[in-house]
């Protein structure tokens, strides 16, 4: 039978260990509501951030695209009196230009996104008059490279407009059939501008392309022919060339005389 001494020490050992369960419990207590608390700030914060972040999303303006830069820079003496364009060239948005040709019209739309710098140049042209009473000299005909070239208005190919610029290389031009990836397709229908075997030597000659054409992709193309300018090429180009060329081709015998491009009130970016 325990003694009274033995009773006491039971009993409290019995109450220490209620006691330490008693703190232990509070202390798991205070804890949780720590991380609740926390929890709860955190929330807070984050929810007062969101809020920010969408009222000044939404109060400051999207940053506008930078536009494109283009250098024109001074070559030979120009064939013919003209103003080189703005260095900053509208990006978005078609031009309509019409050549009135001793042929017929040939009606083209020309494409800012594709080619700003050279759009930009040939609709400056257009509309101080360099293009009008122009011959296009030369036509090739040949299988893989059907163009008509114009733009020089000495007619020898080699004139332009007293400025050079960089190239504009189409992407996504499919290549041409069994050129092994050498060439690209510059298809029927498609307005491009020449240059010299030197990069950065685009000036004001530019080739309309009547018949899919093998070419590296390094020609800027600028825009497309409507189906009328299709049929003036078509018949032109059944006309044949003098081979008078060294380079390919020659004078077309239906001569083509480019009369007068007109400049269309440009399209809505």
């Amino acid at each position: 039978m325990p003694t009274n001494e033995q009773r006491r020490k039971a009993a409290k050992k019995k109450l220490e260990r209620q006691l330490e369960r008693r703190a232990e419990r509070a202390r798991r207590r205070r804890q949780r509501l720590t991380i609740i608390s926390v929890v709860a700030v955190v929330a807070v914060v984050a929810v007062a951030a969101g809020i920010y972040f969408v009222v000044t999303a939404e109060d400051d303006p999207a940053p506008a695209a930078a536009p494109s830069t283009c250098t024109y820079n001074p070559s030979e003496p120009a064939a013919k009196p003209n103003t080189p364009p703005d260095a900053n060239p509208p990006t978005t948005g078609t031009v309509d230009v019409t050549l009135e040709t001793s042929q017929g019209a040939i009606p083209m739309t020309l494409d800012r996104a594709s080619a700003p710098c050279a759009v930009n140049a040939v609709v400056s042209l257009a509309s101080q008059g360099f293009y009008d009473d122009t011959p296009c000299p030369r036509l090739v005909t040949s299988q893989g490279l059907q163009v008509l070239q114009c733009g020089d208005p000495t007619g020898s190919g080699s004139g332009g407009p007293g400025y050079q610029y960089a190239e504009e290389p189409p992407a996504g031009l499919p290549p041409f059939p069994g050129a092994e990836g050498q060439a690209s397709t510059y298809a029927r229908g498609l307005v491009a501008m020449a240059k010299s075997s030197q990069p950065g030597s685009t000036g004001s000659q530019f080739f309309l392309v009547y018949g899919d054409s093998a070419l590296p992709p390094e020609y800027s193309v600028v825009g497309r022919i409507a189906t009328p300018g299709l049929a003036v090429l078509d018949r032109v180009g059944a006309g044949g060339d003098d081979g008078s060329n060294q380079a390919g081709g020659g004078a077309p015998r239906i001569p083509v005389q480019i009369q007068r491009a007109v400049v269309a009130a440009p399209s809505a970016p």
